[in-house]
């Protein structure tokens, strides 16, 4: 198994699911440039990590992140333009490129405060579940900046204008109930609950095809941006490519296993991967 060891994130891997923690916790886990720069190195590890099936984002003692460390990201490097754009591209990079088209699933598991430039790697992650309790905050405008980056562009992205507009212009908090009321998260739970329901989440997503599953996630991002003649030739051409060099050969074990075999109802459950069938032989010779 890969060794992560660094000194401003805390990997952890546990049955498939890889768990990343900022963890800077004296800090709220402000992001730092050395934090960018651990990000991003460790996440195209991780998504060719073949022990790793599910990435986590989350922050460790109690918060998710504050967002950017004011003193670190733009004091000590106004008179660094150079620094600045290396740290400002690797922190783009790793909260929206690397996230928006990681080829395994991704969940934000936040908790405590999620303010600011966080909201970035939040939206970044093909899913996430809030704490009831854990503070939401477009707070730059009350201390006289822009919600910078992409924030603005996928906030906005995410939910309603309405709802863009007030958090954005007001820079009230808000918990994980209201993010999840108004579409910030796919759901909110007592904070007790916050990682068993994401390891949850995690099993139920590491049980269907890998390729379709990349592919399905890909396809609901990409088509948001397209009209429906683009849409149509891009769905098909992706439909097409799930077929070739699929390990699971999906389409036809998923045909088989329900018109021949009736072994499954597509309805209510994924077809049996061929992994699982390996795994439960294995498991009866011993």
């Amino acid at each position: 198994m890969a060794d992560y060891k660094y000194e401003n994130i805390k990997i952890d891997i546990e049955d498939g699911i890889a768990f990343v923690a900022l963890n800077r916790p004296e800090k709220r886990n402000a992001m730092s440039p050395a934090l960018h720069y651990e990000m991003d190195e460790a996440l195209p590890r991780l998504e060719f990590d073949p022990n790793v099936k599910v990435v986590v984002i989350t922050g460790a003692g109690g918060n998710f992140s504050a967002g950017q460390d004011l003193q670190k990201f733009f004091r000590e490097l106004e008179k660094n333009p150079l620094e600045r754009s290396k740290a400002a591209s690797a922190a783009n990079r790793w909260r929206w490129e690397r996230l928006y088209n990681f080829s395994k699933p991704t969940i934000a598991m936040v908790h405590g405060y999620c303010v600011g430039g966080a909201f970035m790697q939040l939206l970044g992650c093909d899913f996430a579940i809030a704490a009831d309790n854990a503070t939401f905050s477009l707070s730059e405008v009350n201390w006289g900046i822009l919600p910078g980056a992409l924030v603005s562009k996928v906030v906005a992205d995410m939910v309603l204008p309405r709802h863009a507009l007030y958090y954005a212009c007001l820079g009230e908090p808000f918990n994980g109930k209201e993010a999840a009321r108004i579409g910030m998260v796919n759901s909110s739970v007592p904070l007790k609950k916050l990682k068993p329901a994401v390891i949850n989440l995690a099993k139920r997503l590491m049980s269907k095809s890998p390729a379709v599953l990349k592919a399905t996630k890909q396809a609901v991002r990409h088509c948001r941006t397209m009209d429906f003649y683009q849409s149509y030739d891009y769905l098909a051409a992706k439909g097409q490519a799930i077929k070739v060099g699929d390990a699971e050969d999906s389409y036809n074990t998923g045909l088989k296993q329900f018109l021949e075999e009736k072994s499954y109802k597509p309805t209510f459950q994924p077809f049996k991967l061929k992994r699982g069938a390996a795994t439960q032989r294995k498991k009866k010779a011993k």
